[in-house]
């Protein structure tokens, strides 16, 4: 089996899900978790159905990997965090697999393995994922999670164009070819739903996060910590 991650088209993984669903499962989970719509809390001046979810990881650099957790009940997701070396050239550098545990467990993982826009891709479509089988199957409401992007793992790496303009994205997606591709395979396959119904695409909105998480490596200096927070307070906001 390959070590190299391939990310699946929108269509493609809704197709999947949708047909998987008629026999019970979804990716192989037979078992949803459905939220207590009257119940919930609120972080960061939104919404939010249970206070757990997958922290930033391998778990979380696929939309597939998303929409598993969210299906057996998570609601707050930590992405796997970006940094300014990606792809190829990060996967001559972090040895496979990153995560082994059969008696101990041996973390060596970095940021995640795919490229930059391919991860923002991914977790644009994991969002637009999770408001569709939200009303879909009523496991909740379509404002009833979130995500929390992580980046790292310097002030100048994430100061880059690269990284400033996943930031930019995860803030306002409205404006992007994923989101709009999407969004455009919603309306021309909206028959196949029943009870999300075309009006709900324009409830889906673009604004993914507006929290975000600090990733450094070790012996990450107080003031270069401080100098990265204060960037993204008072510049990202």
């Amino acid at each position: 089996m390959s070590d190299v991650m391939t990310p699946i088209p929108f269509g493609n993984l809704m197709n999947w899900v949708l047909e998987e669903k008629k026999s019970g499962k979804v990716f192989g989970i037979s078992r949803a978790f459905k939220a207590d719509k009257a119940k919930y809390y609120e972080i960061f001046g939104r919404k939010l159905e249970t206070p757990i979810g997958p922290a930033a990881g391998p778990h979380t650099q696929l939309a597939q990997n998303i929409i598993a957790a969210y299906y057996t009940g998570s609601r707050f997701f930590e992405l796997k965090t970006v940094q300014k070396m990606d792809g190829e050239e990060l996967s001559k550098c972090v040895a496979k697999p990153c995560i082994t545990a059969n008696d101990e467990c041996y973390n060596c993982e970095w940021s995640t393995e795919l490229y930059v826009p391919q991860a923002f891709d991914e977790y644009v479509k994991a969002w637009v994922a999770l408001k569709v089988i939200a009303k879909e199957w009523d496991l909740g409401e379509m404002d009833g999670f979130q995500f929390n992007m992580s980046v790292g793992y310097d002030y100048e790496g994430i100061k880059t164009e690269k990284i400033d303009t996943f930031i930019e994205g995860m803030k306002n997606a409205s404006n992007t070819p994923i989101f709009k591709e999407c969004k455009e395979w919603l309306t021309n396959n909206i028959s196949r739903f029943k009870n999300f119904k075309k009006e709900d695409i324009d409830k889906i909105n673009a604004d993914i996060c507006n929290s975000v998480t600090l990733s450094t490596l070790h012996g990450c200096p107080p003031t270069e910590i401080e100098k990265i927070a204060s960037y993204l307070i008072t510049e990202k906001n």
